[in-house]
């Protein structure tokens, strides 16, 4: 069964649909935006009888209930009347070309500069009727209907009155439709005119009264699934619309504002969900679509319980799902039942990565995996600290991380985790699917070059977290708190002394020659060689180390202290490979493969960009 049609209809037609409220704008359509350029040209294709493209609407009366408004400036004496269908593709053609034709008052639109202006739109009927002047025919002016030049000094053209329109023989774009009134002005003031004004009405109006515009309508049996799909897709010059928009304007119908809910409200004075969240600053980055995403795997999950619960079976059983057909289908009780235990979710995620010594947003391998996280927290609550689950957690976690399994559509890996892992922690399961799937090769140790990649990120964090004490303050991340400890990613052999000593970029920009350190290090460091940079840091006054003291703090970075003194690149860059994959090893629980089966170093690609910024 087809859930559109398409057919015809009037331009005046529609537009009287439009101003009686018979045809309206779902609320997540964002404004009018148009300017003076594109209204023009919209009349002019109108008048010129060339398409314009097609009207998308949706009929009224289904399951897809939004919260609805009338176009821009269209009112109503008392109640709004319920429209009987919605705008989804076409809301600027429209509104333009109701502002223009249907309402006697200034359009308020912009420039190319984009500066508020409100403008007039007339025709010139001459040069209308010139066979090659159509285009230059479509003019504004400013609200006094004057158009001005010389600062202001000088009035190039005065249409403030119907017998100033006759005289100059411009036409009003809003008696287009119906110019009965203009006419009788222009009889009374200017009825030479009235034979040449005739072949303008028959040239330009009826263009105007007899355009058929192409309707494409969605039956009111449409999903919301549907309708954010088809949105998307027809509004691709525009912002894509997300699911929380749609979601809002679902529950609004209900007299709930999702957005406040969300974002908070000054007005209302009513703190918001993402202020609360944000507080913490590893959860900045969590995006309403997230929160909405782990609602609704939390809420599929319940369902999927009940199910097995009451002896379902097959696909009578509910599916554990993050998509967006799960997150459309959420009811505001469903909202409702599970948000706060989601914001907790969320809020011990945090914890848990903290704990890892993650300490920005910026520095977690991938926001995706923080949904099936809140997720499964927010059901574990309290019991997310015993030993034996957090080690689970931790151990899944970091599989993600160095499986590199979190980037792209990951969909159904967060239903199939959500599930898999609290089932693993219940001991009703196995390893859950991103544990069974993680796999490290040794070779990616020598692709890993910059920050935008998150086995970077989590390698050095895990780095951190292994106990990494700074080469000047001697302390441990957990336990450097001043600004001027800042920790930046930089190179353990520096890129000078690389550079001078004919390695290649391929190796010494690979994160095996990369590490955390202060600022303070950094600037002691410079390009010397690592044995004069070492000397100079012991030797410091703020420092005095002995040797001893500062190969416990190199051996903490997994840097083999007797090669750093030699300035031997080699033994260094192999000895540190072989112990962040033990590093690595430890944190996903699993035997990586290290036979050598990769080309060497030297022959991948040397002109990747390689990003050097603070790591904190």
């Amino acid at each position: 069964m087809s859930t559109f049609d398409s057919t015809k209809i009037a331009l005046p037609d529609i537009i009287r649909q439009i101003t009686e409220g018979k045809v309206q704008l779902p609320d997540f359509q964002r404004g009018w935006i148009w300017d003076d350029e594109h209204i023009r040209s919209l009349l002019i294709s109108v008048a010129r009888s060339f398409p314009v493209g097609a009207v998308m609407l949706l009929e009224i009366g289904g399951e897809v209930k939004f919260q609805v408004r009338p176009i821009e400036n269209v009112a109503f004496q008392g109640r709004i009347p319920s429209p009987e269908r919605l705008i989804l593709d076409g809301q600027q053609r429209l509104t333009t070309l109701t502002q223009v034709l249907a309402f006697d008052q200034p359009v308020k639109t912009h420039d190319e500069k984009g500066r508020q202006i409100e403008l007039y739109y007339y025709i010139n009927i001459n040069s209308a009727l010139e066979s090659d002047a159509l285009d230059e025919a479509f003019v504004a002016v400013e609200p006094d209907r004057k158009n001005k030049i010389n600062f202001g000094r000088d009035i190039v053209l005065d249409l403030s009155s119907p017998q100033l329109e006759c005289k100059e023989f411009y036409f009003p774009c809003s008696q287009i439709l119906n110019s009965d009134r203009w006419e009788e002005h222009l009889q009374e003031h200017a009825p030479d005119k009235f034979a040449r004004y005739m072949k303008f009405r028959q040239k330009v109006l009826t263009a105007f009264r007899q355009y058929q515009l192409p309707i494409i309508s969605l039956g009111r049996e449409t999903s919301k699934e549907a309708v954010c799909l088809v949105f998307e897709k027809v509004n691709t010059g525009g912002v894509p619309l997300s699911v929380f928009e749609l979601v809002t304007a679902s529950f609004a119908a209900e007299n709930f504002n999702l957005r406040d809910d969300w974002y908070g409200s000054h007005l209302r004075k009513v703190t918001g969900r993402f202020e609360r969240i944000g507080k913490e600053p590893l959860l900045k980055d969590v995006a309403p679509t997230d929160f909405l995403q782990a609602i609704s795997l939390l809420h599929t999950y319940e369902m999927r319980k009940q199910d097995i619960a009451a002896g379902k079976t097959g696909k009578a059983v509910a599916a554990v799902s993050a998509k967006r057909v799960s997150v459309l289908a959420l009811s505001l009780d469903d909202y409702k039942k599970w948000a706060d235990d989601i914001e907790r979710g969320f809020m011990l995620t945090a914890k848990f990565l903290r704990k890892q010594c993650f300490l920005a947003s910026r520095d977690i391998p991938y926001k995706t995996q923080l949904v099936p996280f809140a997720t499964l927290l927010a059901t574990l609550k309290e019991r997310w600290l015993e030993p034996r689950i957090f080690d689970k957690l931790n151990r899944w976690f970091w599989c993600g991380v160095f499986g590199e399994l979190y980037g792209g559509a990951v969909e159904t890996r967060i239903a199939s985790d959500v599930e898999g892992v609290l089932a693993w922690i219940e001991d009703e399961g196995g390893e859950p699917r991103t544990i069974f799937d993680a796999n490290f090769q040794p070779s990616r140790l020598l692709t890993l070059r910059s920050r935008l990649s998150a086995a970077y990120k989590g390698l050095n964090t895990l780095i951190l977290k292994e106990g990494a004490r700074d080469f000047f303050w001697k302390a441990t991340i957990k336990e450097l708190e001043d600004e001027d400890a800042a920790l930046d990613i930089h190179h353990i052999f520096p890129r000078r002394w690389c550079e001078d000593h004919d390695i290649k970029p391929a190796r010494f920009n690979a994160i095996i020659n990369k590490t955390p350190i202060s600022a303070k290090a950094n600037r002691m460091i410079g390009g010397r060689a690592p044995a004069e940079y070492l000397a100079a840091l012991q030797m410091h006054k703020q420092v005095k180390l002995n040797d001893a003291d500062m190969d416990d703090i190199l051996a903490s970075h997994f840097i083999s202290p007797s090669f750093l003194r030699s300035n031997g690149f080699d033994g260094f860059f192999e000895e540190r490979k072989k112990a962040l994959l033990d590093i690595i090893e430890k944190a996903i629980g699993k035997t990586i493969d290290r036979a050598d089966r990769s080309a060497p170093a030297d022959t991948y690609d040397q002109d990747e960009p390689e990003i050097e910024e603070a790591f904190a």
